[in-house]
């Protein structure tokens, strides 16, 4: 139980979230968009919110700003919230256009808002669930998709609330987070997606 429960904080980890939301999209949307297209993004996005991230980390993990990458001190974290910031908004910038894809633009700028919100707790001493934030964003993204696109997505809606449950169980097992920012990591991840919701629903 210890191993599945220890899983779920490295297959939902907070770098992949953006591009499994992407690809969520890809899957559902009735649209139809070039092959070529989406390979593209899906290159850039790995690109940017994956690869990067994992080089800077290794770079301040040299200079001795972190120790490891669960951030588990509340210090670590404002360097890689402020540059997942910088990297988020690069993808809004030059990945996605407001008016020809404001579902997943729209998804972006509220992954922006979660880990904004997040850094801002940083200065205020708190750590919020990182993990819980991004699965919670998904979850909260595929509701607004099956409701946009008027598709059955119950299976995987069902899927990820188990996924939530999952995550959080994890994350407590690890003695990584406490029940209070599990819960304030939910609500930084699902609020942006909500309120964003009336750019596109």
């Amino acid at each position: 139980m210890r191993l599945f429960l220890k899983i779920a904080s490295y297959i939902f980890h907070p770098l992949l979230m953006p591009l499994l939301g992407t690809i969520l999209y890809y899957k559902v949307t009735p649209k139809y968009i070039d092959e070529e297209i989406v390979l593209s993004e899906y290159f850039a996005i790995a690109i940017i919110t994956i690869f990067i991230p994992i080089v800077i980390f290794f770079l301040l993990k040299n200079l001795r700003v972190v120790e490891t990458i669960y951030l588990r001190e509340v210090k670590e974290r404002k360097f890689p919230l402020m540059i997942q910031c910088i990297l988020l908004l690069l993808i809004i910038k030059m990945v996605f256009d407001p008016y020809e894809d404001p579902e997943l633009y729209s998804f972006f700028v509220g992954m922006v808002f979660s880990a904004f919100a997040a850094l801002v707790m940083v200065f205020f001493k708190m750590k919020v669930s990182l993990h819980q934030m991004g699965i919670a964003g998904i979850l909260m993204f595929i509701i607004g998709l099956s409701a946009h696109f008027k598709i059955n997505l119950l299976i995987t809606i069902s899927f990820f609330l188990f996924v939530n449950g999952w995550v959080a169980s994890s994350r407590l097992e690890n003695d990584s987070h406490t029940y209070a920012e599990l819960g304030i990591g939910l609500l930084l991840g699902a609020l942006p997606q909500l309120i964003l919701f009336n750019n596109w629903l």
